[in-house]
């Protein structure tokens, strides 16, 4: 067990990332109704910070081993995969509902792939491209299986859509330029987590700065019961969720942490179920084929 652990710890980081974020994007939905996109990932980003910090302090982790280059790379990373990539997918899922949200979101790991190829060299087998396409296709299947209990009418559909668009090439982008600074230095996958943050926090500031009238929405965090869910879910989506998808990259090949990431929507049916939604079995082949994917990544080596 230990050595299949060991051999593809990337690959296990990124699937435990997607369960966490399976369950965050019902919470987000419901936070989404009172919060601007802006001001929910701010405040999230912003706790989240606050719990790599601690967490940093304790284990005294240094960045000794951050170079200039690396430290460039995963700004970059964190303003456009943070900064404008969780914002753009929040306000999709305001504008689509979370299950088509995620559906925009599954173009984000053959994205990622072909950055990664033009610009690391990074190059895949057949097996592997396999895999990424039946992952994906399977991910897309079960995700357009709408049920009646996930539908959201929203005037702005068209909207929905050229935001999810930006979110999955934005959190592409940013896992490339993640993946490029992990490969460039030792830097540990929690000072990674932080730096990206802080460089989303910056962008999602300077767009507040724009946008002040958004402040406003700060007023629901007065209530101890939605602060709470907040809080939880920047410790589960923000905190565990990027750490887990920065060691992800750090340890496989970024369209493959992207494909493996992108598996929320596997995890959302159970979820699903719970909530009293009957599932198509057009849905379980969505699944099945996407397991098919999941198996031919984990023996791609």
């Amino acid at each position: 067990m230990l050595p299949f652990l060991s051999l593809f710890k990337g690959e296990i980081a990124a699937l435990s990332a997607a369960l966490i974020w399976a369950i965050a994007s019902f919470v987000y939905l419901k936070l989404g109704r009172r919060m601007s996109p802006l001001i929910l990932n701010g405040t999230k980003s912003v706790l989240a910070i606050l719990l790599l910090v601690l967490t940093l302090w304790v284990l005294q982790d240094n960045p000794s081993a951050l170079t200039r280059q690396a430290l460039l790379l995963l700004m970059l990373s964190g303003a456009i995969g943070i900064g404008i990539g969780d914002t753009a997918f929040f306000g999709s899922i305001n504008n689509l509902g979370a299950r088509r949200a995620l559906l925009m979101e599954s173009l984000a790991p053959p994205l990622a792939a072909l950055i990664a190829f033009f610009f690391l060299q990074e190059t895949l087998n057949a097996i592997a491209w396999v895999g990424i396409f039946l992952t994906v296709g399977g991910i897309a299947w079960v995700v357009m299986e709408q049920g009646s209990a996930t539908k959201v009418r929203s005037p702005h559909i068209w909207r929905g859509i050229g935001l999810g668009l930006v979110a999955a090439f934005s959190q592409a982008s940013g896992a490339v330029l993640s993946r490029a600074a992990l490969l460039d230095s030792e830097i540990s996958t929690l000072w990674s987590t932080l730096i990206r943050l802080l460089a989303g926090v910056l962008v999602i500031l300077l767009w507040l700065g724009r946008q002040s009238e958004e402040l406003e929405d700060l007023k629901w965090l007065r209530s101890p019961r939605t602060f709470a869910i907040v809080a939880a879910t920047a410790f589960g989506s923000t905190f565990l969720g990027i750490w887990l998808q920065q060691t992800a990259l750090k340890f496989t090949a970024a369209g493959v942490a992207q494909s493996l990431g992108a598996t929320s929507p596997l995890f959302a049916l159970p979820l699903a179920v719970w909530a009293g939604e009957r599932i198509s079995y057009r849905a379980v082949i969505g699944v099945v084929m996407a397991l098919a994917g999941i198996w031919l990544l984990f023996s791609r080596l």
